[in-house]
């Protein structure tokens, strides 16, 4: 598949602003900095449409780019390290508390994190979070460009040991620079795309 037009459609912060369409959704969770905005733009197959940010903590809402006229990626506020306080972030936890509960169009999420090192608490809290709502989740290793290739054997073999993925889940390892993995995730929202038509 290919993304051929895209729109940031909707910001919401509560229930009552998402979408009325019921389109297929995709939502995209991973901790601040871990490269969501890049992994949006490469999917999207456009540059700086989601802003990339040297500052954790950038996405304060709840973000639904429409794509194809067809189904929405869902990105929300990261987690783990964001440069906010401690009030913002559990606003932030309630808002994507919100939309997992009351969200029965959402097919699949693409939780992200860092090639460069194994998963942290806060990957494994998230993870084991989304299987409490037996959500389908692909874990997207980001970043994989700049794991040395020295190193590359050893640092994967951390990741897959680190996350204890349930047998339906999968692991992809992605780059924005080099578009490894891309069309592994565009197959996968084909997949669901077409389970649902």
């Amino acid at each position: 598949m290919k993304i051929d037009n895209s729109i940031l459609s909707v910001i919401a912060v509560r229930r009552s602003q998402y979408p009325e369409d019921l389109l297929p959704e995709f939502l995209l969770v991973g901790r601040s900095n871990v490269g969501k905005s890049s992994f949006i733009n490469s999917l999207l197959g456009r540059k700086n449409y989601a802003k990339t940010s040297s500052k954790p903590g950038k996405t304060q809402t709840l973000n639904f780019y429409l794509c194809n006229e067809e189904f929405y990626l869902v990105d929300v506020p990261g987690y783990g390290y964001a440069a906010v306080d401690k009030l913002t972030q559990k606003k932030f936890g309630l808002m994507i508390e919100e939309y997992l509960q009351n969200r029965t169009n959402l097919k699949s999420v693409f939780m992200l994190i860092d090639s460069r090192m194994k998963a942290t608490e806060n990957d494994l809290i998230m993870y084991n979070y989304l299987k409490h709502f037996n959500i389908p989740v692909t874990v997207v290793a980001t970043k994989y460009d700049k794991v040395k290739a020295k190193d590359r054997d050893k640092t994967l073999k951390a990741i897959e040991s680190s996350m204890k993925l349930a047998d339906s889940d999968k692991l992809v390892y992605f780059s924005s620079i080099t578009k490894k993995g891309r069309e592994e995730i565009y197959s996968i929202i084909e997949k669901h795309l077409n389970k649902s038509s």
